[in-house]
């Protein structure tokens, strides 16, 4: 099989056309047209077989996640997703795994109609990269840099179960089967919070999403903001596998793992009706973790509001 054949038989065909695609795969160029007063939001990411997922990984679950945590990005800027190009590097052609990495893709794909318009193939060690396009209506994406003094810090879904269904495969913890199972469910299958991101449209005022970690990625926010936090540290919405382990590990977990792909937005107190009830609309439960203040950096308390001296890091590539 050849590289065009691969193309036509795995990517080619398999979705719907959409308004906003002018043209799509089989030219030098896709084209896009955003409609009037939108904006065009734009991210990648690369995903590299031993260093994001295993090399051995489901082919239909990894196809899955590689788009999950672009649409996680336009989530985090309350952009509705329109299309995405895939650049796939692969040792070899294996027909079996590229049928459910497909379908794993498209099946994320086609639920937020959000249409593949090209890419590249080459042979290579087994690596994916997703570039995303969504549109933004004008002047109303969220910001990083936005979070103002005392809005409240809310995060969505729960976290930490990714990291511990890490360390269950790399034997850092010993979990019994149905722990892993459940969570390597969050792992290998985050969900995009979109809906919940183009709900909070006009009530958010800071949103990013939850992929290194939250007190390195809330970090992000507050450098940008140039504002400081505090986190209710046991107020966290721990996954439900992450709740059978010790008090150390649920808080170390929460704050430092990373891959839970949830939003961490930031609102005004006197917006708290209106976050619950975009929640609702979204179908996507909200948790109040902490409040935006003044004085730099990020404090952390627990259930009695004692302070609480954690180690706090977030994930990098080059240090990891």
């Amino acid at each position: 099989m050849s590289e065009f054949e691969l193309i036509q038989h795995y990517f080619t065909g398999r979705q719907p056309a959409h308004a906003a695609v002018t043209l799509g795969i089989g030219d030098d160029c896709a084209v896009l047209t955003p409609r009037a007063g939108t904006q065009l939001a734009i991210s990648t990411d690369m995903l590299v077989a031993g260093r994001h997922f295993f090399a051995d990984a489901d082919a239909r679950l990894l196809g899955h996640k590689s788009l999950a945590v672009n649409l996680s990005d336009l989530a985090a800027m309350g952009a509705q997703p329109r299309a995405f190009t895939l650049a796939l590097a692969l040792p070899e052609i294996v027909p079996d795994w590229l049928e459910g990495f497909s379908t794993g893709l498209f099946a994320l794909a086609n639920q937020f109609d959000c249409q593949l318009i090209g890419g590249d193939t080459t042979k290579g060690p087994l690596t994916v990269c997703i570039t995303v396009f969504g549109e933004l209506l004008d002047g109303q994406g969220f910001r990083r840099a936005a979070a103002r003094v005392e809005d409240d810090i809310w995060i969505s879904g729960t976290i930490g179960d990714a990291r511990l269904a890490l360390a269950g495969y790399l034997r850092q913890q010993n979990l019994a089967v149905p722990v892993l199972n459940a969570a390597a469910t969050r792992l290998h299958q985050p969900s995009p919070r979109v809906a919940l991101g183009l709900a909070l449209r006009g009530i958010a005022h800071a949103a990013i999403d939850i992929s290194d970690g939250l007190a390195g990625d809330l970090g992000h926010v507050l450098t940008r903001s140039r504002l400081g936090a505090t986190l209710w540290c046991d107020a966290l919405p721990f996954g439900a596998a992450l709740l059978t382990q010790a008090q150390e590990l649920r808080r170390d977990y929460a704050l430092n793992g990373g891959d839970d792909y949830e939003l961490c937005f930031t609102a005004p107190q006197s917006r708290r009706a209106d976050v619950l009830n975009a929640a609702q609309a979204s179908a996507t439960r909200v948790t109040r973790v902490g409040v935006i203040e003044a004085v730099p950096g990020l404090r952390l308390l627990d259930a009695s509001d004692c302070q609480l001296d954690l180690p706090i890091h977030s994930f990098d590539h080059f240090k990891s």
